[in-house]
């Protein structure tokens, strides 16, 4: 696949800026694999939309507040993402300018008293190892650290109070995630009560997303691009689940592509899916044969980006491509903030 058919096009005023108000007030395509029909409905359908006995899959990762401002020594802004753990003190970070921020330079945040911080190591990958000289990296996130919004949405250097609860799912647990998983967003207290009620399981695996997820594409063919791993835990009791599921003939409906990567990178070619404690390794292009996710939930995602190979891996190129116009015409909003797909 060229990186070009993986272009579609998109107004400026369709990037959601806010989100939906209530959650599960978003709309919601629902996209036929089998017929090509498209349905439009609202996410609080979801429990009429789904079947008895379908074994629900959604990412329990906790967004941080990875986003820190801080200044060099000659007092010009820098701003650092916190990406992942090396040590309590020390941290895997992107930082903005590069230029700037060479081994050793030390850095402040919070002002003329507030954290140290050094620049200890910069990766071959540009990825810079930042050190906190006067205490750890969680305390100065919880101090100083922001909603790591993306940077279409306009207040992302900036965020709203709001959106410190509204940018994390309600059924978030385990802290680690740079971004969102954004399709668990649409689930309110309400919705996922009447899919219990309707005899629809519902599971947790962890994925803390990771940079690479959202970087664009950039290699002319999109089968020479790789995600780079991402920190993943399926459970002992959600791996039995899918397994238990796929046994009876009932179907294993992923909520977001980080369900869908954490699962499919966990399976065996029969289907099956094991316990893990470790990283989620696959990158799933057009071509890929799922062997565990049966359905769908994800929002509308960026042109040249993996989360949109992935999505077409899934239903195909044309029917996404398709669907993706529709949404357009029909005044659906895209992106993280934006309204979701179920692709059945």
């Amino acid at each position: 696949m060229e990186l070009t058919d993986l272009d579609y096009p998109l107004p400026r005023s369709a990037i959601a800026q806010t989100p939906a108000e209530p959650r599960d007030a978003a709309r919601l395509l629902v996209i036929d694999r089998a017929t090509g029909a498209l349905a439009d409905r609202v996410a609080r359908d979801l429990p009429d939309l789904l079947r008895a006995g379908d074994c629900l899959v959604v990412n329990d990762s906790r967004v941080i507040p990875a986003r820190v401002f801080a200044e060099d020594t000659r007092g010009r802004r820098i701003e650092l993402l916190f990406v992942e753990p090396v040590a309590p003190e020390r941290w895997r970070a992107l930082v903005r300018p590069g230029r700037r921020c060479h081994a050793g330079v030390e850095l402040r945040a919070g002002g003329e008293d507030g954290a140290r911080l050094r620049i200890a190591a910069v990766d071959p990958d540009g990825v810079r190892v930042v050190e906190r000289l006067d205490g750890t990296v969680d305390e100065l996130l919880r101090t100083h650290g922001l909603p790591p919004l993306p940077p279409y949405i306009e207040r992302h250097a900036k965020p709203g109070p709001e959106d410190t609860e509204r940018y994390q799912t309600i059924y978030a647990r385990t802290p680690g995630s740079i971004a969102a998983p954004t399709a668990g967003l649409h689930f309110s207290d309400d919705v996922l009560a009447r899919l219990r009620t309707r005899g629809i399981e519902i599971h947790g695996i962890t994925l803390h997303v990771g940079p690479g997820t959202f970087r664009p594409i950039k290699n002319a063919r999109v089968e020479d691009h790789v995600v780079p791993s991402e920190r993943v835990v399926i459970p002992e009791t959600t791996a039995r689940a899918v397994n238990t599921a796929r046994a009876e003939g009932r179907r294993v409906v992923a909520v977001g592509t980080t369900a869908t990567r954490t699962l499919e990178s966990a399976g065996h070619q029969t289907g099956t899916v094991r316990a893990l404690d470790g990283r989620a390794e696959l990158t799933m292009h057009p071509g890929h044969r799922f062997r565990v996710v049966d359905a769908l939930l994800t929002n509308f995602h960026l042109p040249r980006s993996s989360l949109l190979s992935l999505v077409m891996a899934f239903a195909g190129r044309d029917l996404i491509v398709r669907a993706y116009a529709h949404a357009v015409t029909a005044g659906y909003r895209f992106y993280s903030y934006g309204d979701a797909t179920l692709i059945e």
